[in-house]
């Protein structure tokens, strides 16, 4: 049974990357194959990954795009405040973390950016129901600013606006960018396709959660945070002529692998065969850690990520602990960067291939 500590290592501080590269594919990839004491690490660069890929495998991409969600601003009586949308829940309304010195009313006006004026309506655990005078997402573009994760010590730029975000992104609606994504430029994508390689989307909208600390040693006590996802009916049908073909379904990024795996363990649930992905909509709180079976992914392409974070249990769970161990004590040795702006690893999922859902 592992605890929380089990996923802490030492981190030079110099290693997380602050900037983003220039070149969205000058990162470095650290290919993992195999497990434990077996595994073999490969030092590799982003634009070889068209090499480590073989033609007819399917990449899936997550095509949320990040709100400028940040505000400033303060309340009626002056005290200042600072707000981060979490998600939006109507035309008008929006869900939010606010820090102030007291705690605001409900029905109490907020003033952000100095441009406009949002009500605090119903509290919904642990965030704030916001109401906007006018088109929450209108509002938000134009005066908002984009939320950098809370360990990148710069305020966002004009470069930042253009690097945090995904070269597909479509989807409105996330605080934090589906960072494994941030390597791929469109040449790159070209090249995928010309190697065979099938391409596919899907929306999960990430929340600030994903940067929520895990606070208990015992894992079952720890209690993750809800996003929204949307499986497309043409994701569906790629996954399974992928899988029939014996192709294998690359997540790109946690977030694809969060969405994939909790559509498909719903679709278990609800008396489906293993393997079974069904189009549709839903929330999920999906927590995976070390003994997860897995039922869709394959390999995942992901960044490295936060000590004791539950990215960090994901991947360990994917490649296997030892594996993931050994794998980030190269990476540190090597001086990878790491972080949202950092490199990537390409991981191979241990144990047998998943069985195909019978017709």
């Amino acid at each position: 049974m592992y605890t929380l500590s089990d996923f802490d290592f030492n981190l030079p501080p110099e290693l997380i990357a602050q900037t983003a590269l220039a070149d969205r594919t000058a990162s470095r990839l650290l290919e993992v194959v195999g497990e434990g004491a077996h595994a073999t690490l490969s030092d590799r660069h982003f634009t070889d990954l068209p090499g480590c890929i073989a033609a007819g495998d399917l990449l899936v991409f997550n095509d949320t795009k990040v709100l400028k969600a940040r505000f400033h601003g303060h309340k009626g009586s002056g005290g200042k405040i600072e707000v981060l949308i979490e998600r939006l829940t109507g035309a008008r309304t929006a869900l939010a973390q606010i820090r102030a010195s007291k705690t605001p009313l409900e029905g109490s006006t907020l003033r952000l950016a100095d441009a406009f004026d949002v009500t605090v309506g119903p509290r919904v655990e642990p965030f704030y129901t916001l109401v906007f005078p006018a088109d929450c997402l209108e509002l938000i573009e134009r005066y908002g600013r984009l939320p950098l994760p809370p360990y990148i010590t710069h305020e966002a730029d004009a470069f930042d606006e253009a690097r945090y975000q995904t070269v597909y992104a479509m989807n409105p609606g996330a605080v934090a960018a589906p960072t494994a994504g941030l390597h791929f430029d469109p040449a790159l994508l070209a090249r995928l396709d010309a190697a065979g390689v099938r391409r596919a989307t899907l929306t999960l909208h990430v929340g600030a959660g994903t940067f929520q600390p895990v606070r208990t040693e015992n894992l079952a006590e720890h209690r993750m945070h809800t996003e929204w996802y949307e499986i497309p009916p043409s994701l569906v049908d790629l996954v399974s002529e992928t899988r029939a073909a014996g192709g294998r379904v690359i997540a790109v990024g946690t977030t694809s692998m969060r969405a994939l795996e909790a559509a498909a363990r719903d679709a278990i649930r609800a008396g489906a065969p293993a393997g079974t992905l069904r189009a549709g909509s839903a929330e999920t709180d999906i927590f995976i850690t070390p003994g997860y079976t897995f039922n869709l992914v394959e390999r995942l392409i992901t960044n490295f990520h936060l000590p004791k974070s539950t990215l960090l249990m994901l991947v360990s769970a994917f490649a296997g602990y030892e594996t993931i161990r050994a794998a980030y004590q190269h990476a540190i040795e090597a001086r990878y960067r790491f972080f949202s702006y950092g490199d990537a690893m390409l991981l191979t999922r241990t144990g047998p291939r998943p069985e195909d859902p019978s017709p």
